[in-house]
């Protein structure tokens, strides 16, 4: 085995400097239901779809089970049409073995083993649009809302959108509601309208059943509610509106780089490689063996007919059991048994960002439900210093899920700038835990908190930072709160005038977007609207290969897409301007094509946050919160708290593939703080396909592939951000 792994990569080598599987055929095909961003996985594997191009999908052998059918029968077949005198003996040698690589298609993410599958994200916008939608309604009728989602065997959908909306019931098919469901809904239902809410929501996934394994369906669901309530109540069945539209970012990029991984996946095997699926582990492409992954779905499907419900989340991976856990802390109130007596502040600083105000909430709630005491903070640390702190309470924060921006009202303003003043009501307010919301002012602010502590004993409490802004710069974390949504409001710009310039043809648009000096908005965007480049400061260039970007354009304007979008971040180039740009590819171009600008500016800011801010913001709220508790009661001696190790300062985010506390003191070492960013960024790796996506020559001896993993229960246990 040792022997054809060392061949394999060395043919992996050559076929990466010479062409890169010139001479191999690659066969490219769709099955079961079909999914936003499938297209994009076949754009990742081959680089251009041609115009036109479509895939089609077909249910009669689903590709999961397909595909292992036919690692399992291929020879037989061969052997059959070699009996049947229908291809010699020789040909059957030849292709005696087919190696297969599949990528998981589904907007009900019930594929176990990977984290998300393409077209889930999707299907999520979708569903929280209508949410939205009907809240506007609901509140203005006073009405109760039934909806009901997709999800036959599998109610990721309906928790996420729960998780997302903060809805007041949820069924899914993993853990069917005790009996007498319905006295403890129609209560539950009754005391929210009791205290002045003017909405319900309840989700229920389609393949909802009780204890005993009778459907529960969304007519019934309002039947009940009619009868036992009396309330205004509507059914919304979205059925197949969850798999239409355009697909979000996530899922562009997702299956871009699944897409591409599956093909170097394939250039790589052996006759003795299994077949294997690409997958999403936290933020890392993964390879898992076909076999292994279908084998726990179907065990997750008989832990459900044998009605082990339990065992039937964790099958489902810790990130399914934390979310429905998270769900039913903060669907409803939780009265402490007792007071903990520790009073805990949160606050947001910087510039707003998407899921800021999910964050809070989830956050406030839990602290509530730990028995603390729960401070906010309007603007920033300069709120903090003129002492605007209030108290808050577990309906003071509802309705904040959805709400984009921030609710608290945030300012960029420094510690150091006041910093007695915060020690003096940090000691009258008796603040023992501080979570600041924000940017790279949060991180760079409760830096200047802990270096402080020397000099003011006050400051030795327990401190984290959540990291929130639209440029993802923010040491400690893949992703930074509101980077998917700037991202998503990016993308649909550029789609708005990838339109305009195919009406007009032989136009170039060059977009300048936001992010500082980090140029993730771009990059990222750049994939998910097929840019021909993306300038950005990390990834040095200089005029030649602006000129070369100028030749390849032009040399694109001869073939059937005559239309041109280049990205360029803020702040890539002192003197290569957004400016200087326009007059270079004008100049150059005249006579081929004309150019256009356009500064996307502050609506990459605004907006509702996606379902990933929503989600991803609450649950990082939840464990800073807990996380927190933790360390308020370790540091807890003689009637005081007095925090002053390096851990207890620390920025929670995701890093590769689980949710980590790092201490900031840690991340000063490895911050570039010039050019307010990391000095090392994951995402940089996505540069390669960005151009090969753009039809570029590359060479792929940077591309760092995917390792191949083994699903067992141990890997289901551990915590993703997803």
């Amino acid at each position: 085995m040792a022997s054809h792994t060392t061949a394999a990569l060395g043919g992996l080598e050559q076929l990466r400097m010479c062409g890169a599987g010139a001479g191999r055929a690659l066969a490219v095909l769709t099955s079961g239901g079909d999914a936003q961003g499938q297209h994009e996985q076949w754009r990742g594997g081959t680089g251009e779809r041609p115009p036109g191009a479509r895939s089609r999908a077909r249910r009669a052998q689903p590709s999961r089970r397909g595909g292992t059918r036919w690692d399992a029968e291929c020879g037989g077949l061969l052997q059959q049409l070699v009996e049947e005198g229908k291809i010699p003996e020789s040909v059957a040698q030849t292709y005696s073995h087919l190696n297969i690589v599949g990528l998981v298609g589904s907007i009900d993410n019930d594929f176990c083993g990977t984290d998300m599958t393409i077209g889930t994200d999707s299907a999520l916008h979708r569903i929280m649009e209508v949410i939205d939608a009907i809240t506007t309604t609901a509140q203005s009728h006073q009405r109760t809302f039934v909806l009901e989602v997709m999800g036959r065997h599998c109610g990721y959908l309906a928790l996420v959108s729960a998780l997302a909306s903060g809805a007041d019931w949820l069924f899914i098919p993993e853990s069917p509601p005790e009996d007498g469901w319905e006295n403890f809904m129609c209560e539950r239902l009754g005391e929210t309208r009791s205290r002045g809410s003017r909405l319900n929501i309840i989700i229920i996934a389609e393949g909802a059943i009780d204890r005993h394994g009778k459907p529960i369906t969304s007519t019934y669901v309002k039947d009940l509610v009619v009868q036992r309530l009396g309330f205004d109540t509507r059914v919304t069945v979205l059925g197949h509106v969850q798999r239409g539209g355009t697909p979000s970012a996530f899922d562009r990029v997702l299956s871009s780089k699944m897409g591409m991984e599956a093909v170097m996946a394939l250039l790589e095997a052996t006759p003795d490689t299994p077949a294997c699926v690409v997958s999403l582990s936290g933020n890392q492409n993964v390879r898992l063996p076909l076999m292994e992954c279908v084998q726990v779905t179907k065990d997750v499907q008989k832990a459900m007919d044998e009605k082990r419900f339990d065992e039937a989340i964790q099958l489902r991976g810790r990130s399914f059991e934390t979310n429905w856990n998270i769900y039913k802390m903060l669907a409803h109130q939780k009265v402490s048994q007792e007071k903990s007596n520790f009073s805990v502040a949160i606050l947001n600083v910087g510039a707003p960002a998407a899921g800021m105000n999910a964050a809070v909430r989830s956050a406030v709630r839990t602290g509530i439900s730990q028995g603390h005491k729960v401070y906010i903070i309007h603007d920033g640390f300069e709120g903090l210093a003129k002492g605007q702190i209030h108290e808050v309470n577990w309906h003071d924060v509802a309705g904040w899920l959805g709400r984009g921006g921030s609710m608290l009202g945030t300012k960029r303003t420094l510690p150091k700038t006041c910093l007695e003043k915060i020690v003096e009501n940090v000691r009258a307010y008796n603040i023992q835990a501080l979570l600041v919301i924000g940017g790279f002012e949060a991180y760079e602010g409760v830096l200047q908190l802990v270096e402080a502590r020397s000099q003011y004993e006050e400051l030795c409490f327990v401190m984290c930072v959540i990291p929130a802004t639209i440029s993802n710069n923010v040491p400690g974390t893949d992703f930074s709160l509101g980077s998917d949504t700037a991202v998503n409001a990016a993308m649909e710009s550029c789609d708005r005038i990838k339109q305009s310039a195919s009406g007009t043809k032989r136009r170039v648009f060059i977009v300048e977007t936001m992010g500082g000096y980090c140029g993730y908005l771009s990059t990222v965007t750049g994939i998910a609207v097929g840019a021909d480049a993306a300038y950005v400061f990390e990834d040095p260039f200089t005029i030649h290969d602006l000129k070369a970007n100028v030749e390849h354009l032009t040399d694109k304007m001869k073939t059937d897409i005559q239309r041109g979008l280049v990205l360029r971040n803020e702040k890539s180039h002192e003197h290569y301007t957004t400016e200087f740009l326009y007059n270079l590819y004008s100049s150059e171009g005249r006579g081929i094509f004309d150019c256009r600008t356009n500064v996307l500016g502050h609506l990459q800011q605004g907006g509702a946050p996606t379902p990933f801010d929503r989600n991803y913001g609450t649950k990082l709220g939840v464990k800073a919160m807990l996380w927190m508790s933790d360390k308020l009661r370790q540091s807890y001696r003689k009637g005081r708290v007095f925090a002053n190790s390096a851990d207890s300062a620390c920025v929670i985010g995701l890093r590769k593939k689980t949710v980590a506390f790092s201490p900031v003191t840690e991340l000063q070492k490895v911050t570039d703080f010039e050019h307010r960013m990391p000095q090392e960024q994951w995402w940089l790796d996505l540069r390669l396909m960005l151009k090969m996506l753009a039809n570029y020559q590359i060479s792929l001896t940077e591309y760092v592939p995917g390792k191949m993993e083994h699903v067992t229960r141990r890997t289901l246990s551990i915590e993703k951000g997803f």
